[in-house]
């Protein structure tokens, strides 16, 4: 059997494209920080914001509400805070901003802190998503259901209750729309398309390959899903990669390579330079490395085997990197492999309920679920930890002993966290 070619013959070739993208990268990051010092120099701006999370909190005898906002016009998430207290999730809100030179461009890049006045509040014209989240809304009683649900259809906030639930579990990367929806969303178009189009393939064009006419179709459905859901930086990053996965494969080039993952890297930070910055994006990437060495050292297995693999795989191997940068521990983190394979199937079975209008079919194991209470404490690992951690997981792409090696900590780091604790 032929072997598709790689997108690189050798290492020559890998080092030319690193150096023509670093290039073009600091072209883009000069533009962008050009954009910075102009923001940062203005007394201040009017702009319209999205605000994405919103809490209370207090200093002294003073209650005020914390704001996470995203400004469209500016291109722009940041942190501010009003003393209303008012929900502002569901309104258009016009802000009137106070730059500071304190502003670092790390901060503008990331998520800054910016003083700001609310200068209007309106609510939101009833658009198709909002018909569409009170629908979901009206078929759950308890609010924090109705809260999960919208959030892993519409990529609607959560309260920093139910957040807080989530993260005990492990599951935060369940609830906030990425990739794994997009896949799993991809399956059930393909299923449902494949079958028309074999009808008509046989028809009117046998010449024609389903691989590039049906997934042509999915992604542009997904691609509305993406814009219609208000471009939320998980799923775009995960659209990208996954229509940059699609021209690969059609190509006949292989896949599951860790060429393809630098190539999908390099092109998403030009196209988004302040990934650099972003925790979730670095997150999303170290996940599919360790599916790509997972694969290729149990490449051989059957599928039922290897998505058990997968799936605990992923967990134990990303745990450390995880408490390097967050501390929360809670023995309830153990489902999270059994709830990520679980969700596999309660995704799309929880969509065509709610189509039905029976989506509340499963809200008592979910309150059960949500429900579980545990001790939790806090474990953070050393910066250097993180790098040598980091070393094994590339010579692991190398060497199989560097692999047995990097399993072997990472197991030894959970049985530390979960049982001698």
């Amino acid at each position: 059997m032929l072997e598709k070619p790689k997108l690189f013959l050798d290492f020559k070739e890998i080092l030319v494209v690193l150096i023509l993208f670093s290039i073009l990268f600091f072209i883009r990051l000069e533009l962008i920080y050009k954009e910075y010092q102009n923001f940062i120099s203005k007394p201040f701006y009017y702009t319209y914001v999205n605000v994405l999370q919103q809490y209370q909190k207090k200093k002294g005898n003073k209650i005020y509400t914390v704001l996470r906002v995203y400004s469209p016009s500016l291109d722009l998430n940041f942190f501010t805070h009003t003393y209303k207290i008012d929900n502002l999730t569901d309104k258009k809100v016009r802000l009137k901003l106070f730059p500071s030179k304190e502003i670092s461009f790390f901060d503008y890049m990331s998520i800054a802190y910016i003083s700001s006045k609310i200068n209007s509040t309106s609510f939101k014209p009833h658009n198709l998503k909002f018909i569409i989240s009170q629908k979901i809304a009206k078929q759950h009683i308890d609010t924090d259901i109705a809260q999960f649900y919208q959030a892993i259809f519409l990529a609607k906030p959560l309260s920093k209750k139910i957040r807080t639930n989530i993260s005990k579990l492990g599951i935060s990367h369940l609830v906030a729309l990425s990739g794994f929806h997009l896949a799993i969303l991809s399956g059930i178009l393909f299923f449902l398309f494949k079958p028309l189009y074999h009808i008509a393939q046989q028809r009117y064009f046998p010449y024609r390959f389903d691989l590039i006419d049906i997934g042509f179709i999915v992604l542009v459905i997904l691609g509305w899903y993406v814009w219609f859901v208000d471009f939320p930086a998980s799923l775009v990053r995960s659209y990208v990669m996954m229509i940059i996965g699609w021209l690969v494969v059609i190509m006949g080039i292989e896949l599951v390579s860790f060429e393809f993952l630098i190539i999908t890297i390099i092109i998403l930070l030009l196209i988004i330079p302040k990934m650099l910055f972003s925790l979730a994006f670095w997150f999303s990437i170290l996940g599919v490395f360790y599916i790509f060495l997972l694969i290729k050292y149990f490449n051989t297995i059957n599928k039922f085997w290897m998505s058990l693999i997968i799936s605990f795989g992923i967990f134990i191997l990303m745990l450390p990197i995880i408490h390097i940068i967050f501390s929360t521990t809670s023995p309830l983190q153990l489902y999270s492999p059994i709830l990520s394979l679980g969700f596999t199937l309660f995704y799309p079975f929880s969509i065509l309920a709610h189509i039905f209008g029976i989506g509340g079919v499963f809200d008592n194991q979910l309150k059960w679920l949500f429900g579980l209470s545990s001790s939790s404490t806090d474990i953070i690992l050393p910066w250097y930890y993180g790098v040598f951690y980091m070393v094994l997981s590339i010579g692991a792409i190398f060497s199989k002993w560097f692999f047995y090696i990097l399993s072997f900590v990472a197991f030894g780091f959970m049985i530390y966290m979960y049982i001698m604790l």
